[in-house]
């Protein structure tokens, strides 16, 4: 099975920082060799394999709006294929791999623009008496963030073990 060099996808998340539209999202796996087509797509976005794009306006006057779907959704679309092609059911991937990853991505994706939007807020403002508090809040908060987001993988990871096919699903991957 065609695949991307982690080198590769390092690549295309740091390019692609504001999204993929779907055409270059399927080009993309097109040109890597990687069988995926627009109906796939968007079929595992209605199972919940994959997040949905999200709508960009954009520039200039009566430019409309376009889908743009997180960069991440590569590395997505690569692990679904390949425990597919190990042998796992779509309904064994979404219990036991996916049921909640894709919101903790969202998630932590999430955050990381609020504390962007406040660290701006606070550098603007920084001659107010509490910056020095606000910046140390705000180191404290992120640092929560990070915790709460991997606790949660962690009790992802656990849920997913510990499943009723588990045992298969386990067997598939080691094989």
């Amino acid at each position: 099975m065609a695949t991307l060099s982690e080198e590769t996808l390092v690549r295309l998340e740091r390019e692609h920082e504001g999204g993929l539209s779907s055409a270059d999202l399927l080009g993309l796996l097109a040109d890597a060799g990687i069988r995926f087509g627009e109906a796939t797509l968007h079929k595992w976005v209605q199972l919940g394999l994959l997040p949905r794009s999200v709508r960009v306006g954009r520039k200039g006057k009566h430019q409309g709006s376009r889908g743009l779907y997180p960069v991440r959704v590569v590395r997505q679309i690569l692990r679904v294929k390949d425990m597919m092609a190990r042998g796992l059911t779509i309904e064994e991937i979404q219990r036991h791999f996916l049921f909640v990853r894709g919101d903790l991505e969202h998630l932590d994706q999430t955050l990381a623009k609020i504390f962007d939007i406040l660290e701006r807020l606070r550098r603007e403002r920084a001659d107010s008496m509490t910056a020095h508090a606000v910046a140390s809040d705000l180191s404290r908060a992120r640092q929560l963030a990070r915790e709460l987001v991997a606790r949660l993988e962690s009790i992802e990871r656990r849920l997913s073990a510990a499943g009723p096919s588990a045992e298969r699903t386990r067997a598939v991957l080691a094989s």
